[in-house]
């Protein structure tokens, strides 16, 4: 795709379907003259808006002029997309913008401040209501980014730049040193979600939107499915060190949509479909499979700040536009730096309330070793899932058997002429009255123990069955966290 390809209005034809945009507030321009703009052209004052459509689906788009004043946001350019979030609103469709600004006009002052806030307030209150999705094709810088920030999914392009602050004026940065505008860093902190060349930006939004609803009241979020319903995911039990490959395996036609995959890898998160039904999947992973299955990095089996948070920003999205929510849960506790530590617990507090929050259907599959606390928090039965499902080999309780023993019968093993002998005795006994999935599946705590090559199916009954969930809530104004 070529430069020619990179103006606004072609970035706008390349993404929706054909022959099918309508442009509106073409004749708005500027109203300030103020600082020798009077004699400046800007069309269409820095930002082409209209509607069209995305697979026959209407969506609402902005698309910013890098050749108008370098894109920057002036009063009326932020009136017009301002007009953009106002119509999509009342029509309950997807906003996309597809950004390539310098930043605030400087020449307009309080009144480009003005209008950039009405922006802010209209991201705001279209939040949880319909989707708002960003592509980055050039620069986001200020508070550009910012407002990137409050929507639901960001894209960049490879070479675009996306900051707060430039990397030049960081005490003691400069770009050639740490370069933190560029993709891989906004990547890799979790910034945005899908960093794309160019052409494949405009395939991803396509497919995004495909699966998403229209807003949170319209139910629409599904396709015909092609691909067999009883089909076997006979590799499952073999898949759990790295659930991308498990979450193909169970979706429709191998369809899995990660989002956020750059960052914190230990935990997984991604759309896949089940029945045609779009369903967000969350995931502890241990490992990092190459396309030959090879581990290329391995992670603890605990949950971190940064996977937490990540986690959790999903699964409000999912909640918001009642997207069902599935867990494959293997994890064994918390990761235990002292850096962590400043951070873990309201990481894994904002967790722990997302899942319980959350009022969609919610199906956990434990797939390894499910620990104490930390094994709460990932979507358990006792905080709300609604079914829990588990593999022959899962392990449940509050800690490793072995752990657990050496512990509690501290004082026989210190007596017993042969420590390792009596720790075997008791690991064997630990594990058959509280360290088993048939344990806890006799408590209540696990719904069925189901083999791998099933798991597709009995996922596709239990969404299925769950569809028409309703999930009474104490009246208040919203929770705290």
């Amino acid at each position: 795709m070529g430069s020619s390809d990179q103006t606004a209005m072609n970035r706008i034809l390349n993404l929706l379907d054909d022959n099918s945009f309508v442009e509106i507030g073409a004749k708005v321009t500027k109203r300030n003259t103020d600082f020798n703009l009077e004699g400046k052209e800007v069309p269409a004052d820095g930002v082409i808006t209209g509607y069209g459509l995305i697979d026959g689906s209407m969506v609402y788009v902005y698309s910013q002029d890098a050749t108008a004043l370098g894109g920057a946001i002036g009063e009326m350019h932020a009136k017009k997309i301002v007009k953009v979030y106002d119509l999509a609103m009342k029509i309950g469709v997807p906003v996309i913008g597809l950004i390539d600004c310098a930043g605030l006009r400087l020449q307009e002052a309080t009144d480009a401040l003005n209008a950039f806030g009405s922006l802010y307030a209209s991201k705001v209150m279209a939040s949880g209501v319909i989707p708002q999705i960003t592509a980055v094709f050039g620069s986001c810088g200020g508070g550009v980014a910012v407002a990137n920030g409050l929507g639901d999914f960001t894209f960049m392009e490879e070479n675009a730049k996306v900051f707060v602050s430039s990397p030049n004026v960081l005490d003691g940065n400069y770009v050639e040193k740490l370069d933190t505008s560029a993709a891989k860093f906004q990547a890799e902190s979790g910034n945005v979600d899908f960093v794309e060349n160019t052409e494949d930006i405009y395939n991803q939004i396509r497919q995004l939107v495909t699966i998403l609803p229209s807003n949170n009241e319209d139910d629409d979020s599904y396709a015909e499915c092609t691909d067999d319903l009883n089909r076997a995911s006979n590799v499952l039990e073999g898949e759990v060190k790295d659930p991308r490959t498990a979450l193909t395996d169970i979706s429709d036609n191998g369809f899995f949509m990660e989002v956020k995959k750059a960052y914190a890898q230990e935990m997984v998160t991604g759309f896949i479909r089940l029945n045609g039904m779009t369903v967000g999947a969350v995931a502890n992973a241990s490992a990092l499979l190459d396309a030959e299955g090879k581990e290329v990095a391995t992670y603890e089996k605990v949950l971190t700040t940064a996977g937490c948070e990540k986690a959790a920003h999903f699964v409000n999205v999912c909640d918001a536009f009642n997207i069902p929510v599935l867990t494959l849960t293997d994890v064994k506790g918390y990761k235990g730096t002292v850096e962590e530590e400043k951070t873990i617990s309201a990481a894994v507090a904002k967790l722990t309330y997302a899942f319980a929050n959350a009022s969609v259907p919610k199906v956990n599959v434990i797939v390894g070793e499910a620990f104490g606390s930390a094994y709460i928090t990932m979507n358990s039965a006792h905080i709300g899932a609604d079914l829990v499902f588990a593999l022959p080999g899962a392990k449940i309780g509050m800690m490793d058997a072995e752990q657990a023993v050496k512990i509690m019968y501290a004082d026989e093993i210190k007596e017993a002429a042969d420590a390792q002998s009596k720790i075997a005795e008791k690991v064997a006994e630990y594990q058959t009255l509280q360290g088993s999935v048939d344990a806890a599946a006799s408590r209540g705590y696990v719904d069925s123990v189901i083999d791998g090559g099933s798991v597709r199916k009995q996922l596709i009954f239990a969404f299925e069955m769950l569809f028409t969930k309703r999930d009474d809530r104490p009246v208040k104004k919203h929770g705290t966290m």
